[in-house]
Formats: C-alpha cells, structure tokens, sequence
C-alpha cells in the first residue's frame, strides 16, 4: 500500500463520515415538516421491520403537515403505532388508509434539546474524523518503518492528513451551524 492509497482511504472515510452527520442530522425536527423524519421509521408489517417509505408514500402538501399514503390499507394501523412510539413527538391521524402527521410548533425548550442532540451528533462525527486520521498516521508510520516510504514522504503524509481532518471537521461545523440556524428559526 503506497502513501496516496492510505490518503485516498482516509479521505474516503471522513467523506462518509460527514455524510452521516448530514444524515443524521436530517432525520432532526425542526419544525417543518420534511418526508426525512418519518421515511426511516421502522415498522412490524408481514412479520419483518420494514421503513415506511417500503410501505407509503410520502408528501408534504404543507410545511407543517406530512401525509402518508399506505400502499396496503392493512398496514395503516401497524405504521400508526410505529409513529405514536417513535420519538417524533406528533400524533397521527388516521383516515382510511391516509395518515396525517401535523407537525406542532417547537417550544423554546424542545429547541434548546434538539441544539444538544445535534452538537452531541456533531461531535460523534468529529471524533470519528480524528480516528480515521489516528488510524491513517499509523498506517503511514508503518509504511515508513517498512522502508516504502523515506521520512520526508511520512511528514508530507502527516501534514496532507492533517489538512483533510481540518477540511472535513470544518464540513460538519458548517453543517452543524445550519441545522443550528435551521432550529432556531421561528
């Protein structure tokens, strides 16, 4: 494995990571409503779990309002108790094989609890950053000590490190300050 490979691989690795973040971060309420906080939403249909987006489909006709529409009208009752026990914190209403979700406004304090959960999130992401350029300066350090690379190509590799941790952990306090804003927003 040449030094390039242990570079590609690790900025490879922090891409996936802020995609996550940006994932995680989608499925986050913040008062509008977004097809994001209800697609993933596991549900018991035909004895296996199944997403919702497997078994309706999914509209925002409104900004505080989600619609589903259940493929099988059988399921209607199974994605009902999936969204009362998940912790979105809207009540659905049912009517036929329609299910409505409007989404309430956000109290100051429900607001303030969501900024944690994001940061929190924010910092899984950073710390999974710092481990994939833990793990790529190791890998450098063998490939030195091997003798496939001199010491000068490890310091230019430590440095080429370095600056794609601090490019990716920039990314998620950019995306973390969106969501933020996002939030916060009346």
């Amino acid at each position: 494995m040449a030094l390039d490979d242990v570079l590609l691989e690790a900025e490879e690795k922090m891409l996936k990571t802020t995609e996550v973040v940006q994932h995680e971060f989608s499925a986050i309420r913040t008062g509008r409503a977004s097809s994001a906080l209800v697609e993933n939403i596991m549900v018991d249909a035909y004895g296996v779990q199944m997403s919702i987006k497997q078994l309706a489909g999914i509209t925002t006709p409104e900004p505080r309002l989600i619609v589903l529409q259940a493929f099988d009208p059988g399921n209607v009752t199974a994605i009902e108790k999936a969204i009362r026990e998940s912790k979105l914190g809207v009540s659905p209403l049912v009517e036929g094989k329609v299910i409505r979700l409007p989404i309430p406004e956000l109290s100051e304090e429900r607001r303030r609890e969501l900024i944690k959960l994001i940061k929190k999130m924010a910092e899984d992401g950073r710390v999974a950053i710092r481990h994939v350029r833990r793990d790529a300066l190791e890998e450098a350090k063998k490939l030195q000590k091997g003798g496939a690379i001199s010491e000068d190509d490890l310091k230019r590799g430590e440095a080429e490190v370095q600056k794609l941790t601090d490019q990716y952990v920039a990314e998620i306090e950019r995306i973390l300050a969106a969501k933020e804003k996002d939030i916060m927003t009346v």
